[in-house]
């Protein structure tokens, strides 16, 4: 299994919205092939600290996803949401083969 992890810091009166874009998402990446799971977390001691967690199967299937259309289309469309303090903001992302369960 791999996971990425996408984090992010939002304003903290911001953090609401940011997680109800989040609950009403497109659910597009569900349907890629690999495509296991998606967790949105939020830091309990940071409310504007916000984490995308995405789970596949294998790297490689990540990896098609990352290069395939529908990525490119999701991401476009988070550059040109109307708030633009959001719109402009950066994720750390960070990549982990699961190695135990």
């Amino acid at each position: 299994m791999y996971t990425v992890f996408s984090t992010f810091h939002v304003p903290e009166e911001k953090a609401d919205e940011v997680i109800g874009i989040y609950q009403n998402r497109s659910r597009i990446v569900d349907n890629a092939p690999g495509f296991l799971d998606f967790l949105l977390l939020q830091n309990d001691k940071k409310a504007g600290e916000i984490t995308v967690q995405l789970f596949f199967d294998t790297k490689e299937s990540y990896m098609n996803w990352v290069r395939g259309g529908d990525f490119k289309r999701i991401h476009d469309l988070e550059k040109k949401y109307p708030d633009q303090e959001l719109a402009s903001i950066i994720p750390s992302v960070s990549q982990h083969k699961v190695v135990a369960t």
